[in-house]
């Protein structure tokens, strides 16, 4: 695993999405108050970016703006259908406020 600097965390609104292409892989960042977390960016029902979905901040998940899946951020599983798939997680870190992810 590789860490990966990303952005700055004051460029992260809170409660929103953004996508970001690392090495390949295509993630999904979300800020939630002072935690980061990252998932990957293609929903496990259909290959439409999640990062273009709503964060619902007290439940900490992510809505598909396709079809209406839910993903907990946490996690990556589905709490709701069409999705029946999980979806990949990465590890998050910030360094003296420079949001990184392990790939």
């Amino acid at each position: 695993m590789t860490s990966v600097a990303l952005c700055q965390l004051d460029e992260l609104v809170d409660g929103t999405a953004r996508r970001f292409d690392v090495e390949g892989a295509r993630l999904c960042v979300v800020r939630v108050g002072d935690d980061v977390l990252c998932l990957a960016d293609r929903c496990s029902h259909e290959d439409f970016s999640l990062s273009e979905g709503e964060v619902l901040v007290e439940q900490r998940e992510i809505e598909c703006a396709r079809h209406g899946a839910m993903f907990d951020l946490v996690t990556g599983e589905p709490s709701s259908f069409p999705a029946t798939k999980p979806v990949a997680t990465y590890v998050v870190t910030v360094v003296d406020g420079t949001v990184e992810v392990e790939v």
